[in-house]
């Protein structure tokens, strides 16, 4: 499985995952994957953990992200890890966007993927 080798964010359906978040799958291959998560402000990325590694770049906005037992306030042009199995989570303080990357994929992103809104200009 594999996305284009060209991807466009309009082209790219968005999905709710939470209150306030929405997330498109970007890019993917079998090893590895790029997601954008769009946050509005107070919206959660509610502490989990998963088998994958993952590291996130904040693209905007300003969060509130704790990996392990550490949180710390991270802006625009900041990025964190998170190792397989180490809890994690966010609270958006400011509005912003979070690039995700994760080895191997999340697989189960993939369920309800296209029942997220439809890309811009497609109405079926």
């Amino acid at each position: 499985m594999q996305s284009s080798n060209f991807v466009f964010d309009k082209d790219v359906p968005k999905e709710d995952v939470d209150p306030g978040i929405k997330r498109q799958i970007l890019s993917h291959s079998d090893d590895i994957m790029l997601v954008k998560a769009t946050f509005e402000t107070g919206a959660e990325g509610y502490m989990h953990e998963h088998y994958h590694s993952q590291i996130a770049y904040v693209e905007s906005g300003v969060f509130d992200v704790t990996v392990g037992d550490e949180t710390k306030r991270l802006k625009a042009g900041d990025s964190f890890l998170m190792t397989p199995h180490v809890m994690h989570g966010a609270i958006c303080i400011e509005a912003g966007v979070l690039l995700d990357m994760f080895s191997p994929i999340r697989e189960d992103f993939f369920e309800n993927y296209y029942k997220g809104e439809k890309p811009e200009g497609e109405t079926s």
